[in-house]
């Protein structure tokens, strides 16, 4: 998968050829570049940015420094760089978009696992990441310490508002939809074990079933869920009350995720509601990315 992102974003990057480097960098020319750390934050996509550059110059040395997770700060130098200027200055812009958005994913899902240290819920990404990026992204999110989600829509039944409104209005109750759910999904055991993805499929071993998850609104819509035989439900914008109201009229009979208008300043208090999980879509749409640089040493040497 990283090889075919890889190409896509290098030949995006290239185009016809890099003019400005075929123009004044000789061919012989070599020497040393370092990407250098000018933020606070959590390192992600340091392997994804050495195929980058061994693919824009496989004669190229890479040796990263610091690894995937550490935690780094101004002035930390993060790999090193040996070999043609020209291949460095090929490889350099789509290596720092990966590097710089991956670090910045990893990063901010740090900041919410921090908020909620000591406490027995799990911070969750969502599907709400860059198109043909996922992979990468909920990557960085585990980097960062959270958890994935559903990878992809095959990866779990989660019923929300509009699937719900579709089938109300043709007189289905809660109790028939998830009925229907489960009658019409296929089993665990009809995928290859090579196909099943996201964080639940992969920790569990328990089901056949597919598991089935509801997005309600209200307290007396989760109630209805659970009693209709959901295995999670997912709290949808609900207000810090409501969601411990919907903790104790529940809890132990279904697993309880809550979403939506999660910030880092509140996520200790829906934390303390005594969901299970808080799944968070700013943890890849809208992140603001790591500051990190390459910077070329000199002297720059002609190759023999």
């Amino acid at each position: 998968m990283n090889k075919d992102v890889i190409e896509r974003a290098l030949a995006e990057d290239i185009g016809e050829g890099d003019v400005t480097t075929e123009s004044l960098i000789s061919v012989g020319w070599s020497g040393t570049g370092l990407i250098v750390v000018k933020g606070e934050g959590i390192l992600a996509g340091t392997g994804l940015a050495q195929e980058v550059f061994l693919r824009a110059d496989p004669k190229l040395k890479v040796e990263i420094l610091i690894e995937d997770g550490a935690r780094v700060g101004p002035g930390d130098i993060a790999a090193r760089l040996t070999g043609s200027i020209a291949g460095i200055l090929k490889g350099e812009r789509v290596a720092l978009n990966f590097l710089q958005r991956l670090s910045g994913i990893a990063t901010e899902t740090g900041r919410y696992v921090e908020c909620v240290h000591g406490m027995p819920v799990r911070i969750m990404d969502t599907r709400k990441t860059t198109p043909g990026l996922r992979a990468l992204e909920k990557y960085a999110v585990r980097v960062g310490g959270g958890h994935n989600h559903r990878d992809a829509l095959s990866d779990g039944i989660l019923i929300k508002d509009n699937h719900l409104g579709a089938l109300r209005a043709r007189g289905y109750t809660m109790k028939e939809i998830i009925a229907r759910a489960r009658q019409d999904a296929p089993s665990l055991s009809e995928f290859p074990p090579e196909s099943l993805r996201g964080a639940e499929r992969r920790s569990s071993q328990r089901a056949r079933q597919m598991p089935v998850e509801v997005e309600v609104t209200n307290v007396a819509e989760a109630v209805d869920a659970a009693d209709a035989g959901a295995d999670s439900v997912m709290l949808d914008n609900m207000k810090l009350d409501d969601m411990r109201e919907a903790v104790r009229a529940v809890h132990g009979r279904v697993l309880l995720e809550a979403s939506g208008g999660i910030t880092l300043d509140n996520v200790r208090a829906v934390a303390e509601t005594g969901v299970d999980m808080i799944s968070i879509g700013a943890l890849t749409h809208s992140v603001v990315a790591l500051d990190i640089s390459l910077e070329l040493e000199v002297p720059i040497t002609n190759e023999a």
